[in-house]
């Protein structure tokens, strides 16, 4: 497909990036915010992910399904993508709302699309590209416009190869040679469903997958890694791209088809033309607070698993107008530095530091993720209860620390796998991880893990 006819192509897509629903494992980073609006590598939001790769695929017709929590979302969205007059491009939220038709929350991804049809019908779209607002990956959705072309398909699902040990938490799909789908199995459970779901390794080398090929699902999903042993299922991205006719009618006539994995798929395959789109590289669904952490931890190795520097995958975000960030004789090692930060006589190790941090003397952060903050204020906060960020000869180790907080001194804050779940003042353990709410403020000489 030449340059040309893909962008003319992608012209007629438009994009509908699902909000998500409570995010309950996730919380409490979803406590005061959607799951697509939670902090990500220090200075963008997750959203910003699926958003900046329909931006450089020419997919410039976006609406964002929200539902729960979404002020912060909204204001975003807002703040952040705004095209000329002349592109034609927006980026549309979507809330759910009461109608005569329905009164009802969304009831899964697929009847969230169902209850918005009579606005993304306005779009006058051809295609229809169906994604996920928490997800983690680097795509070219102009190559899975070209598969779903090629096979001149209805519904094309995008799918990476995966262990038997992450298939339980995957939709699994077994493929015809030509790519079509002819099975689909969300989550099995059973080792008889596994078994008829194992994909030959004579295919996964038909469809372009290297003889050592290594799977990027996260290791926190996964839980080993491969090195270079093949894959040996194929798991959906839950990355859809739909003839808009055919999604439009079958959302209509099945509205007992409330998910687009448990239901619209597996119950469209004999009716429809459906075919996978092979996908290889680093892919995450930010679901739990564990795989959160362990996305940045690997972003903060010598390997980067997203190309943030490369110019074709840009992640737009919104823009800000921050000084440099101001270093007094501190030790960083494998870590990433966000504009706006003030940090002074510090250790930072294997750790991100969200903009607008303030880092003071003495202070360790070690296997850590510091959002920043909303704001800057000076570094004695004057007229607030305590300073704003991290306090004098404070130790952080593996832990989370939400935007806004106030840290004393001599604080020593510890994550540990050995740690059980709890709620406490100002902050949460989930899987291991401390995680510092937002605006919390942690006195001085308190000991956290």
């Amino acid at each position: 497909m030449s340059n040309k006819v893909a962008r003319d192509v992608m012209e007629q897509v438009a994009a509908i990036i699902l909000g998500g629903g409570r995010g309950t494992r996730l919380y409490p980073l979803t406590a005061m915010r959607a799951k697509p609006a939670v902090p990500l590598l220090g200075r963008y939001r997750l959203v910003d992910i699926p958003l900046s790769l329909c931006i450089h695929a020419g997919v410039k017709r976006i609406v964002l399904l929200t539902q729960f929590n979404s002020a912060s979302l909204h204001r975003h969205i807002q703040n952040s993508y705004k095209f000329d007059h002349f592109s034609k491009g927006f980026v549309e939220i979507l809330a759910a709302e009461q109608t005569m038709e329905s009164g009802d929350w969304y009831q899964g991804t697929a009847d969230a699309v169902r209850k918005q049809l009579r606005h993304i019908r306005d779009l006058n779209a051809e295609h229809y590209l169906i994604l996920s607002g928490d997800h983690l990956y680097s795509m070219d959705y102009r190559a899975l416009m070209q598969t779903h072309l090629e096979n001149n398909a209805d519904i094309t699902v995008s799918t990476l190869p995966v262990p038997a040990e992450a298939a339980q938490g995957f939709g699994i799909m077994n493929v015809y040679k030509n790519g079509r789908i002819r099975q689909f199995v969300e989550k099995p459970s059973t080792k008889e469903q596994l078994a008829g779901l194992v994909t030959p390794p004579h295919l996964l080398a038909r469809f372009g997958i290297r003889s050592s090929a290594r799977s990027q699902v996260s290791a926190a999903r996964s839980q080993v890694e491969l090195g270079n042993e093949r894959p040996s299922y194929l798991a959906s991205m839950g990355v859809y791209l739909c003839r808009a006719k055919v999604l439009e009618e079958i959302l209509e006539a099945r509205t007992e088809w409330i998910d687009f994995g448990k239901h619209v798929i597996p119950n469209s395959l004999r009716e429809h033309r459906v075919y996978a789109h092979l996908y290889e590289g680093f892919w995450e669904d930010i679901g739990t607070v564990r795989s959160y952490y362990e996305a940045h931890m690997r972003m903060v190795s010598p390997n980067l698993l997203l190309p943030v520097f490369d110019p074709r995958y840009i992640i737009y975000t919104h823009p800000r107008y921050l000084p440099g960030s101001r270093f007094q004789d501190v030790r960083i090692i494998d870590s990433v530095i966000c504009e706006g930060c003030r940090l002074r006589k510090a250790t930072i190790k294997n750790s991100v530091v969200g903009i607008r941090s303030i880092v003071r003397a003495g202070a360790r952060i070690e296997r850590s993720v510091l959002m920043g903050a909303d704001y800057l204020e000076d570094e004695a906060g004057e007229g607030k209860p305590m300073p704003l960020g991290i306090g004098e000869n404070t130790t952080i180790v593996n832990a989370i620390i939400d935007k806004n907080a106030r840290i004393g001194k001599d604080v020593i804050i510890r994550g540990s796998d050995k740690l059980r779940a709890d709620d406490g003042t100002g902050y949460a353990i989930r899987d291991g991880i401390v995680v510092i709410l937002k605006n919390a403020i942690i006195p001085d000489g308190t000991r956290i893990g």
